[in-house]
């Protein structure tokens, strides 16, 4: 049957939203989206790992997954949820509220698991937080992840973005407008690369530690996926946005490669 094949149909209201956010990130910015989702994990279960760099990443990133033809649900912040109407909109769109810094963290992976279970594609941000590495690099994560992946079996691709830090500032919604204007004039590009699946065969939930050996896994991929996507910007990024406090106490150092 069709619906076996694909059990979760995003509602109307998240592709609309999707189309939308197509249209605006096509005035601010210039989109490139590169990389793919492989065909056979096209339609679940799916999570996608995200690096979270700006305010304006869940726009970016929803019109890049448009571009792949797949709506994921999204993990997002409970402050949203409870935005007027936003949050109507989120819950519509069968988005998941992750209330950071609670105990309802842990309903929100339980919420997540059901939804992976029932096929859906789930869109995380394993750092948990925008990252306040100097160099807009992946922070070291946090395992709940790669929790996910571990307990429902699920592949991850890496999605790195670049670019969406110098449309909208850290603080928004101060400084938005400026931003906002700044972005219509100059109309920085913005890349989105999909990743090759993160290979976490070999790891068993429930064993000492894999949690954390799992997700330092997801943030290198998510670093080496956004090495290309930044060639001219190794160290620091160009655009600094003085409102962004910098944190080096997650810092993640990538692990040499093998060989």
């Amino acid at each position: 049957m069709d619906h076996a094949h694909s059990p979760w149909q995003p509602p109307l209201i998240w592709r609309t939203a999707q189309t939308l956010a197509r249209v605006v990130v096509g005035a601010l910015a210039r989109l490139e989206v590169t990389g793919d989702i492989p065909a056979h994990l096209r339609d679940g279960p799916l999570i996608l790992a995200a690096n979270h760099i700006s305010p304006f990443d869940p726009i970016v990133l929803a019109a890049a997954c448009r571009s792949r033809r797949v709506a994921p649900r999204i993990m997002a912040t409970g402050g949203l949820f409870r935005a007027p109407v936003i949050g109507t909109a989120m819950r519509r769109a069968g988005h998941i509220r992750v209330d950071r810094g609670t105990t309802g963290v842990h309903r929100a992976l339980d919420d997540a698991a059901a939804a992976v279970a029932g096929g859906a594609p789930i869109l995380v941000y394993p750092e948990g937080r925008i990252g306040l590495d100097p160099g807009l690099w992946p922070e070291r994560g946090k395992t709940g992840t790669a929790r996910l992946a571990l307990t429902c079996g699920a592949p991850v691709v890496p999605v790195a973005q670049w670019g969406s830090h110098e449309v909208l500032p850290y603080r928004s919604p101060k400084g938005l407008l400026g931003g906002v204007a700044r972005a219509l004039v100059r109309r920085p590009t913005v890349r989105v690369h999909f990743g090759d699946p993160v290979d976490l065969t070999d790891l068993r939930a429930g064993t000492p530690g894999v949690a954390r050996q799992a997700t330092d896994r997801i943030i290198d991929a998510l670093t080496d996926t956004l090495v290309p996507l930044r060639p001219d910007e190794p160290g620091r990024p160009r655009h600094v946005d003085p409102g962004r406090p910098v944190d080096t106490s997650r810092s993640h150092r990538r692990r040499p490669a093998a060989g």
